[in-house]
């Protein structure tokens, strides 16, 4: 009873503070002429439901493809229209075609909250079966998505088109991955063609990813499987072509699933997450929001998971490797030390990097000073964190043959 208690407070602690937050500014609030994420989320909804699906993805006179054009796969889209039906019962102003563009109001913006659109061994028979089962569900659920765009096959290069923005170049803003700050001494997009570009990017991705698929495939774990999750969506968001800065977001999402396993280096990573979304937040006005949810989280998880405790090389995941490295290195100081160490410089400059972004005007020569800064440095986070997961994943099944040896 009292553990269903406890997740009942959490559950609703957890929709205070969502809810809380949701009082802020959002993306692009009162700036005209595109007014942000926020109009691009809404326009979609009066897109979908205005105009016929073989329109969606095509610029035509009620379609500007320059003013927020759809260019998210089609299970987005059908979500968009669901949306609109229900925004077409409270209020058809909110998505009439042309006259609704950077339509804002209080009750319009609980509405895109409350939607969540306001931004963007037994091992083997078995196992098969689950495989193929799994594998129907993705290809049908594909072949249903699809559906209307198959009666023609301009349609389906054209969805392309959007969902693979090849023209706009590698990257774009000031996001935290190796690309954007590879350009502060090396000005790629300009030095490099775009075909290059994109095949730099692709076989980068193709081989950081790697190692860890191979380790999976070849010693499946449910362990593995989850920090497998991690390195790959890190993978991708560090080295894959035109990410967006909230695309961290899904590196977070399988952070969170090994956090009670590593909570010191979870706690670690999701602070500079947050912290790498910095110059879009400030963009926003979201300063206050971000200072006291950020601080709010790091004091839970001190408290909770006792995160400064927990930095032995068995919490770390590292007691393998580590013993590894004291064989040939005796002097090697121990992990534990050393994390702490970095953590706290860490934290030291993330702290000093937000102090300035928020008070300071850059120099007139360097307008964009801090939001590279904050991108740099959480990039070099960013692969840090990337060699760690990798790290555990690859000495993952050592030291379970170990174990199974002394049992």
């Amino acid at each position: 009873m009292e553990k269903w208690s406890l997740m009942t407070i959490v559950a609703l602690l957890g929709l205070i503070v969502r809810w809380t937050v949701s009082l802020g500014s959002y993306s692009g609030a009162g700036k005209p002429p595109m007014f942000g994420d926020y109009e691009a989320q809404r326009h979609w909804q009066e897109i979908t439901y205005n105009l016929p699906i073989k329109h969606w993805y095509f610029n035509t006179s009620d379609n500007n493809l320059q003013y927020w054009g759809l260019d998210y796969p089609p299970l987005t889209a059908y979500h968009s229209l669901l949306c609109a039906y229900v925004a077409k019962l409270i209020d058809p102003n909110w998505i009439a075609l042309h006259t609704s563009r950077g339509y804002e109001s209080q009750r319009h913006k609980l509405f895109m909250r409350t939607t969540g659109k306001c931004f963007r061994k037994g091992l083997m028979g078995k196992g098969l079966f689950l495989l193929i089962k799994l594998g129907f569900t993705v290809v049908v659920s594909f072949a249903l998505c699809w559906l209307p765009f198959w009666t023609d096959v301009k349609q389906i290069l054209q969805v392309l088109r959007r969902l693979f923005p090849v023209d706009r170049g590698l990257f774009e803003d000031k996001v935290a991955n190796i690309w954007c700050t590879i350009s502060v001494l090396f000005k790629i997009k300009t030095a490099l063609s775009a075909e290059t570009q994109f095949k730099l990017s692709f076989a980068l991705t193709f081989l950081t990813v790697l190692p860890s698929c191979i380790k999976l495939t070849l010693q499946p774990s449910l362990k593995g499987f989850k920090y497998g999750l991690v390195s790959c969506a890190l993978s991708f968001f560090l080295f894959s072509f035109q990410v967006h800065e909230k695309s961290i977001l899904l590196v977070s999402i399988p952070v969170c699933l090994v956090i009670n396993e590593i909570p010191f280096m979870s706690t670690w990573f999701l602070l500079v997450s947050t912290f790498s979304m910095l110059p879009l937040l400030l963009k926003d006005g979201l300063l206050l929001p971000y200072t006291v949810t950020t601080l709010a989280f790091f004091t839970a998880c001190i408290t909770s998971f006792s995160i400064f405790e927990k930095t032995a090389e068995d919490d770390l995941q590292l007691k393998i490797l580590s013993s590894s490295i004291r064989r040939y290195i005796s002097w090697f100081k121990a992990f534990p030390d050393i994390m702490k160490n970095l953590f706290l410089v860490s934290i030291t400059l993330m702290g000093i990097l937000t102090l300035m972004s928020a008070t300071l005007d850059p120099p007139q020569r360097l307008p964009d000073l801090f939001p590279l800064a904050v991108s740099a440095v959480s990039c070099l986070h960013f692969l840090f964190f990337l060699l760690y997961f990798n790290v555990i994943v690859i000495w993952e099944s050592r030291e379970s043959r170990n174990q199974k040896k002394t049992n």
